[in-house]
């Protein structure tokens, strides 16, 4: 079942009673700072915590696995959005330990999309496009390699100019505790 009425109940007495007050503020980040992240549920406000951040301060981007696919698709456009228009000056690409991306196999993400309705003869077509989906949906082995990698795009992108830091980091989802990948201050 839906929650979408349940969400829009309370969204009007949320309104109506002014709690979005304590979260006014601008489009441009307080701290300069843009962080590409994943979309698991447990960093949802343990991030921000573990790295003293409050409403307005950065811009967060998540994707799975806080992986960037293209050099050119939505995530990066995301990035380039965030540095370029809205002013930050930093970037943090942060993976977490445990990662459901870690053990996605894409041959059963595929087979869970037929069993959900999706059509072998669409599978099928966009495979003759062109689309490898094995290697689209396929994860990362090693959450450091996967953040290293991602640093290395966003960084060595011809877009990119070399005064903006981009820092690699992984957060244990228990605790909260950052390791520190990569110090984009450095070689830069």
């Amino acid at each position: 079942m839906s929650m979408l009425n349940e969400i829009l109940e309370y969204n009007e007495g949320f309104v109506e009673d002014k709690k979005y007050e304590q979260f006014i503020t601008t489009k441009f980040p307080d701290k300069k700072i843009v962080i590409l992240t994943c979309m698991d549920t447990r960093l949802f406000e343990l991030l921000p915590k573990a790295m003293n951040l409050k409403n307005g301060d950065v811009k967060i981007v998540k994707s799975a696995g806080a992986v960037i696919n293209h050099p050119f698709g939505g995530i990066m456009r995301s990035l380039f959005v965030a540095v370029y228009a809205l002013g930050a000056d930093e970037i943090y690409i942060i993976g977490h330990h445990d990662c459901g991306m870690a053990a996605i196999e894409p041959d059963a993400v595929l087979e869970k999309m037929k069993a959900r309705g999706v059509d072998e003869k669409t599978i099928e077509m966009v495979k003759y496009s062109g689309v490898d989906l094995e290697q689209w949906l396929r994860g990362f082995d090693n959450v450091t390699d996967s953040v290293r990698h991602s640093v290395d795009m966003v960084k060595n992108h011809p877009l990119m100019i070399p005064s903006v830091p981009v820092h690699g980091l992984v957060i244990d989802p228990k605790t909260g505790k950052l390791d520190l990948v990569v110090n984009g201050n450095e070689n830069r």
